[in-house]
């Protein structure tokens, strides 16, 4: 379980491809990791399966993973964003997120603005129906406020948040680009409601 405040900036040192799925190794600058420990990267819950003292771990990223999320489009160099597990004792600075990628957004707007940044995504309305305005939003494994919903008839939602400075710079969002694909986790709590409003889904 996670909360979707970002801790760190992690670099990918390799991306290496085998049989559908994906071995990375990440300059994590977590000294204190454990085998088998989970850490989100870019929001998606994955394992620690080899590490050492300076920090550096090896996640593996199943066929499933890469098929739900844009771990597949990581490379050498990039930065990701990083979140060791919650503790009972940690404050929940952000919400539930469960590194539970549930869909993909296009990042189709960027605008500076006082300093923040306001950006615009296209979400897919099998995700939007979970998403209210001010209701939380996990992109790319970051916690974050919804300011905007509006459907389109091209069967998308576009969406818009405003992102802090310190949002900006303390993660990856500073490098994205418009068309950049980012991973999405909706409140759990919205699809559990549902989940209990239509017991025959």
């Amino acid at each position: 379980m996670f909360s979707g405040i970002i801790e760190s900036l992690g670099t990918i040192t390799a991306a290496t491809g085998a049989d559908g799925s994906v071995t990375l190794d990440v300059a994590t600058g977590f000294s204190d990791l454990s085998l088998g420990e989970s850490v989100a990267i870019n929001g998606i819950c994955l394992t620690v399966v080899t590490f050492d003292t300076k920090g550096y771990a090896e996640f593996y990223a199943s066929p499933e993973t890469l098929q739900r999320t844009n771990l597949g489009s990581l490379k050498s160099g990039d930065l990701v964003n990083l979140e060791r597990a919650v503790s009972l004792s940690t404050r929940l600075s952000g919400h539930i997120v469960q590194g539970h990628v549930d869909g993909l957004a296009t990042l189709d707007a960027i605008q500076s603005e006082s300093g923040a940044h306001k950006i615009e995504l296209s979400l897919p309305k099998t995700l939007a129906r979970y998403c209210v305005e001010k209701g939380s939003i996990t992109l790319d494994g970051i916690s974050l406020t919804l300011n905007s919903l509006q459907d389109h008839p091209s069967g998308v939602c576009r969406v818009g948040l405003t992102i802090i400075p310190h949002t900006w710079t303390h993660t990856n969002l500073h490098t994205r680009i418009e068309g950049d694909v980012i991973n999405v986790e909706v409140d759990v709590l919205a699809k559990y409601v549902e989940r209990l409003c239509n017991p025959s889904l």
